[in-house]
């Protein structure tokens, strides 16, 4: 069905082109909500309309006139009819919806996958300063970025995941101070305890490693404790390294891995920070007024110029933000993606203005971004806010150890990035329909038991390729086989549009398709080549939904139990 639904998008293009030469209408199909309206849909009519100044259902007989000389129609369409307004709808032979499952085997794990383009793409993602666990943000952030990393990793991008943050700023300090006041033997709530102080339990055990002089390793350092409680700079170092490797372990805990460490020292360090202001200064994008350094923002879009450098000399903010983001194009990514939270929807104007003004060659609207909106957790049907570990917020790995890193990282890109998302523990501990992730993952070991029962009968799963595709037939199959064929375009517009939740969507339909399929269909028939023919699609379906799993990071169990619904009493 692929090679017929490529052939078909070639066959529209000719036909558009002959009914209204040059108008840049581009083919595309939809997939019909109702299976009475066909499989493929086509509004191309409607768009023509205008500008042809004629009636889209007249437009759209025009349509299927020149369609029907096309040999890709005449091999793999049915019928074709129009609907409505102007639609052209296309019902598709039984050969082209078979195909698609010799398709699916042939490509098994690479099935959707698209060629290399060579394109670098750096993903930056999570970039949490280490000054306390992980908390929900963090995770939907890490789950988003995870996920647009293996998106475009499946499109054929060459992908650089990057976590950024400082080791030396306010907040550092406080972390500092934080512990100094722990080996000093003071607690939260004790005379001389600082006012501005981290009040979670994780501060305390910072402390004794550091008193009992440990070395902690993280990813991208390590350090070794001196034991000495006026060594602010060593219990910085220390308390730092103490909460990257916490920050690595939830990580690892949701299966989310890193290629490269940035650190916003180093931009100061290295002097990029002092380059990037006078690069900017000498393009004349900079004035002085209050004893304060400003940038001209507006002339890029903002709502008003900003402050680069305060009167005490000071930079803000933004400033090494615009130095990291030259830094990148630097290094060769032409393509640069973050994911944030929505509080950072003001940087993005500055930070764009401030790129493009340094006259670097950095195009237009760079970088993409991607903001996502915080995460409500409930429990037992009550709102958790309160963390023991954090002292005040719900951890990255209280999701984890109460629901799992399936159920954390499905939740979380189950829904838009822009849309409130609510976390109910209780649903996704649920072994029922209830659970989306469930219900996916379920549909998986659901047909690894029927394929298992076939081997156990003498079936012999190495010869599916030549199963007879052309007894299936049934409208079950009809359904679920059009909607394995839609992967790699869901795939494909799910990356274009930095939209994992996509395949969220996705996974559900096949399971979906797949649970009516079981409902309406015997697989282990006496017609062996009927039975063959089945385990073929349901070896399809299978396959499908485990690279599309894969893409948002969740597992393919094969072996699953239900909860049993409770009995009703008199």
């Amino acid at each position: 069905m692929i090679q017929a639904r490529q052939d078909l998008l070639a066959a529209l293009a000719n036909a558009i082109a002959e009914v209204s030469p040059g108008t840049g209408v581009a083919a595309a199909f939809e997939s019909p909500k109702q299976a009475a309206h066909g499989d493929l849909a086509c509004t191309a009519a409607l768009q023509l309309a205008r500008p042809l100044k004629k009636n889209p259902r007249e437009v759209a007989a025009a349509l299927i006139d020149a369609l029907d000389r096309q040999a890709a129609v005449q091999r793999w369409v049915a019928a074709m009819e129009i609907a409505g307004p102007g639609f052209v709808n296309l019902r598709l032979r039984d050969a082209a919806r078979q195909a698609v499952v010799a398709e699916v085997l042939h490509g098994g794990d690479d099935f959707g996958r698209a060629a290399p383009n060579g394109l670098p793409v750096l993903v930056e993602f999570v970039s949490a300063n280490p000054t306390g666990p992980l908390h929900t943000g963090h995770t939907r952030q890490a789950c988003l970025g995870d996920a647009i990393c293996n998106l475009l990793d499946w499109q054929g991008w060459r992908v650089t995941r990057e976590f950024y943050y400082n080791d030396a700023g306010v907040q550092i300090g406080t972390l500092a101070a934080s512990v100094q006041a722990r080996l000093r033997g003071l607690k939260p709530g004790d005379a001389g305890w600082p006012e501005a102080a981290y009040n979670g339990d994780y501060i305390a055990d910072v402390a004794a490693d550091f008193a009992a002089r440990k070395t902690v390793h993280a990813d991208d350092r390590e350090f070794t404790a001196s034991g000495h409680t006026e060594d602010l700079e060593g219990i910085r170092q220390f308390a730092v390294a103490y909460l990257r490797h916490e920050q690595d372990l939830d990580l690892k805990a949701l299966g989310v891995r890193f290629d490269h460490y940035y650190l916003e020292s180093s931009l100061y360090t290295s002097g990029r920070v002092e380059d990037t202001v006078k690069r900017l200064v000498a393009a004349g994008k900079t004035y002085e007024d209050g004893g304060a350094l400003w940038l001209r923002t507006t002339e890029y879009g903002d709502d008003k110029d900003r402050v680069m450098r305060k009167s005490d000399g000071s930079y803000t903010y933004f400033v090494p933000d615009v130095a990291y983001h030259l830094a990148k194009h630097e290094r060769g990514f032409g393509k640069a993606i973050n994911i944030q939270g929505g509080d950072h929807h003001g940087t993005i104007a500055r930070v764009r203005a401030g790129v493009q003004a340094a006259g670097a060659g950095v195009p237009p609207g760079y970088p993409d971004y991607v903001l996502h909106k915080m995460v409500t957790v409930m429990k037992g049907g009550e709102e958790v806010k309160i963390s023991k570990r954090a002292g005040s917020y719900v951890t990255l790995r209280d999701l984890v150890d109460w629901t799992g890193r399936d159920a954390v990282r499905f939740f979380m890109l189950s829904r838009k990035a822009d849309t409130e998302f609510v976390f109910d523990v209780d649903l996704a501990l649920k072994r029922n329909d209830e659970n989306p992730v469930f219900y996916v993952q379920y549909a998986h070991a659901r047909i690894c038991s029927v394929i298992q029962q076939f081997v156990d009968k003498g079936g012999v799963l190495g010869v599916l390729h030549d199963a007879d595709l052309t007894r299936l037939t049934a409208p079950s199959e009809a359904a679920l086989m059009l909607k394995l064929a839609e992967f790699p375009a869901v795939l494909s517009g799910a990356a274009a549009e930095l939209a994992p939740h996509d395949i969220a969507f996705y996974l559900r339909d096949v399971a979906g398709a797949f649970h009516s399929y079981y409902a309406n269909e015997r697989f282990l028939v006496d017609d062996a080549e009927l039975a063959r023919a089945r385990i073929a699609l349901l070896s399809a379906t299978r396959q499908v939904l485990r690279n599309a799993l894969a893409v948002l990071g969740v597992s393919a169990p094969q072996r699953m139990d239900r909860e049993q619904p409770a009995l009703e009493t008199a």
